[in-house]
C-alpha cells in the first residue's frame, strides 16, 4: 500500500488525483489529521486513515501494512522538524520500506530560512536506514498568484526578489510529479531538484499580469523587512509575512532558479507556464 500524508492539503489531493490514474484505489492511504475532511477520497475508494504529527500512536496505525509513504512537508513552519521526525520513527516502526520526501529546491545549498527544516528532515532520513528519494520542490507559482488581486487593486505587484529569476511550476505538476516518484519501484537514492521550465522575475510577473488583465500594474521592489512590514500591514500573520519576505530575498540569490528541467522530465510533458497559472487566477 502507498501512504500519503497531508492528503487533504492542497498538494496531497493533487497528489491522490494524479496516483488514482495508475494505482488502484484499495492500494491508497490517506493519511489525514481529520478524517471527516476526506470524505470525497473515501468516496473514491481511497483508505482514510487518521495521522496527527503531534500524536505518533495516530502515525503508527495509519502506516499499518503501508510499504511506500510520501511525506508531504508540514505547513507548520517552525515546528517541521519535530513532527516529520514523528513520521518518521512511526514509518520505521511500521516497517514502511521506502519514503519519498517534498523538500525544497537544493535544499542543502538554499539560502532560503525554509531550508533548515528541510535539510533536517533529510538528515533524519538518511539516520533512519529507511531508503528514500528527495523530491525538492522549487516554488508554486501558485504563491504569487496569490497576490494577484491585491496587486490589480493598488496598481502595484510588491516583493523583495529584485532581479532573482524564479523557476516556478504549477502545484499539479509538482504533485504529477510526487505520484510518479511514489508508483515507481526503483527511487531508492534519487534526488530530483524539482522547478519550472520557464523563470521569470517578478517584474515581468507583474508585466504579465497588467498585459492580460488590461490594468497598470507594476512592480515595487521593496527591501525584505520594508517588504515584511507591508504584508504584516495587510493582515498576514508575522511568522508568514517574515517568511515570504525571507523568501523573496533568497529568491534575488538565486535560490528558487533552476534550469535541469527535471520536473518536466519526470512528468512527461512540459511544466504550466506562469502565464496560463495568472490566466487561471484571473479567471476566478
Amino acid at each position: 500500500m502507498i501512504a500519503i500524508t497531508g492528503a487533504t492539503g492542497q498538494l496531497g489531493r493533487l497528489v491522490i488525483d494524479a496516483l488514482l490514474k495508475s494505482v488502484p484505489a484499495e492500494q491508497i492511504v490517506a493519511a489525514v489529521r481529520s478524517p471527516e475532511k476526506a470524505a470525497d477520497l473515501a468516496a473514491k475508494g481511497v483508505t482514510v486513515r487518521k495521522a496527527d504529527y503531534s500524536q505518533p500512536d495516530t502515525l503508527m496505525s495509519a502506516f499499518s501494512g503501508v510499504e511506500k509513504l510520501l511525506l508531504i512537508s508540514g505547513s507548520e513552519v517552525g515546528q517541521r522538524e519535530a513532527q516529520h521526525r514523528a513520521v518518521i520513527n512511526a514509518a520505521n516502526s511500521a516497517s514502511v520500506k521506502f519514503i519519498a520526501y517534498t523538500s525544497l529546491l537544493h535544499a542543502d545549498s538554499s539560502p532560503l530560512g525554509l531550508g533548515v527544516e528541510h535539510r533536517a528532515t533529510e538528515a533524519l532520513l538518511q539516520a533512519s536506514g529507511i531508503p528514500f528519494a528527495l523530491l525538492r520542490n522549487g516554488w508554486y507559482t501558485e504563491n504569487y498568484a496569490a497576490s494577484i488581486a491585491p496587486a490589480l487593486t493598488h496598481h502595484a505587484f510588491i516583493g523583495s526578489a529584485g532581479e532573482g529569476r524564479i523557476a516556478s511550476a504549477a502545484r499539479r505538476d509538482y504533485a504529477e510529479a510526487a505520484a510518479a516518484v511514489i508508483a515507481r519501484d526503483d527511487q531508492a537514492g534519487k534526488i530530483y531538484e524539482l522547478a519550472g521550465d520557464d523563470s521569470y522575475t517578478l517584474a515581468e510577473f507583474a508585466a504579465e499580469i497588467a498585459r492580460q488583465s488590461g490594468e497598470q500594474v507594476e512592480y515595487v521592489n521593496l527591501s525584505p523587512a520594508e517588504f515584511a512590514s507591508a504584508l504584516k500591514g495587510a493582515g498576514l500573520p508575522e511568522g508568514l509575512a517574515e517568511m515570504l519576505a525571507d523568501s523573496d530575498k533568497g529568491a534575488s540569490q538565486g535560490g528558487l532558479f533552476d534550469d535541469s528541467r527535471s520536473l518536466s522530465q519526470l512528468i512527461g510533458r512540459a511544466t504550466t507556464p506562469y502565464q496560463e497559472v495568472i490566466k487561471a487566477t484571473l479567471a476566478k
